[in-house]
């Protein structure tokens, strides 16, 4: 899946990954796509919970060798 910017949150601990995240989408319009790489479990469940909360959009979540993989649709 395409994006429009990458966040390397790898090594990042909570609440750090959802703080790095929430810099990086103000950077970009609605409906771009921001990917986070991320190695902390917890950040599965809480970047789930921030987009519900936030009015984005989880679109994917994978996992490769340890790393998170999350795109993040901005909504409006």
């Amino acid at each position: 899946m395409g994006s429009d910017k990458v966040l390397d949150a790898k090594g990042l601990a909570c609440p750090m990954p959802i703080v790095k995240t929430k810099d990086a989408i103000m950077e970009l319009e609605p409906g771009q796509i921001l990917e986070v790489h991320a190695t902390d479990k917890g950040a599965k469940n809480d970047l789930a919970a921030w987009t519900k909360s936030t009015g984005n959009e989880l679109v994917e979540t994978t996992e490769e060798a340890g790393v998170l993989k999350f795109w993040i649709k901005k909504g409006e």
